[in-house]
């Protein structure tokens, strides 16, 4: 299994018809944590390929897409409040 690494993706999207489009793309691989912000636990071929069809949508000279990787020894550092958790590594399902 390709190994996955845990990013934070954030977006400023002027247009209401764009914003609800690259929300649904950030929504099929990632977890919404907030209004505009994911979490995803992503291979290099997973996040080629949501920067790909948000490049479809994407207005480059009115939106905004910010993409932070969290390292493996930087994410237990995490911090929340409130009702928020970060979300849990993918499982491994042997079949």
């Amino acid at each position: 299994m390709e190994k996955r690494t845990f990013y934070l993706l954030s977006y400023d999207i002027s247009s209401d018809k764009r914003r609800a489009k690259i929300a649904k793309i950030m929504e099929s691989l990632g977890e919404r944590v907030q209004g505009s912000v994911f979490e995803a636990w992503l291979n290099d071929q997973e996040l080629d390929k949501l920067l790909r069809r948000v490049k479809k949508t994407f207005a480059e000279k009115e939106d905004s897409l910010r993409i932070y990787v969290i390292c493996e020894t930087c994410r237990p550092k995490v911090r929340t409040l409130g009702t928020g958790r970060l979300t849990p590594p993918p499982q491994v399902h042997i079949v």
